[in-house]
């Protein structure tokens, strides 16, 4: 299945600037801005993803897997700087591969989502929209989610 990640950077693009007029509390209730270190440049990098709260903590999925630029630039420095709605605070992030955990993370998004994450499953994955154990752990051999542990907390 080829899916067009063009048009995710432009997706990604329309939510920065969604955040920066305003919009936060809004779209942050589906879509953080998760600030991380760039591994070569040294420069802030942010990066507007969906997420799952469970817990204190806040999950994010890597559709790119270990590929991703942000997940690398964790791999790096797992420092990171969150944004959710008006909230804004930072947190140790940890990247997490095992096909298990990733299972696991993946039923819940589709408890919460079952439209939304059935649809990126079939569009994005070419699975079903309500995939098995099996197949989400198959899935799992080249995706990877992020866990982010807040630490400090900031009224900005």
């Amino acid at each position: 299945m080829n899916f067009d990640w063009a048009k995710m950077k432009n997706v990604q693009k329309i939510h920065r600037v969604l955040y920066a007029n305003g919009f936060g509390p809004l779209i942050g209730r589906i879509i953080l801005l998760l600030t991380t270190t760039g591994r070569s440049s040294g420069m802030k990098r942010v990066t507007p993803l969906q997420y799952e709260m469970i817990g204190a903590d806040y999950y994010l999925g890597s559709a790119r897997g270990m590929c991703s630029d942000w997940v690398r630039n964790i791999q790096a420095n797992p420092q990171v700087e969150l944004r959710v709605g008006v909230k804004h605070f930072y947190g140790t992030a940890e990247v997490i591969s095992d096909p298990s955990r990733f299972a696991d993370f993946m039923e819940v998004r589709l408890q919460r989502h079952p439209r939304m994450i059935g649809f990126i499953m079939q569009k994005a994955h070419g699975l079903p929209r309500r995939p098995s154990r099996e197949q989400l752990e198959d899935l799992a051999k080249n995706e990877a989610f992020v866990i982010v542990h807040p630490t400090t907390f900031s009224e900005n």
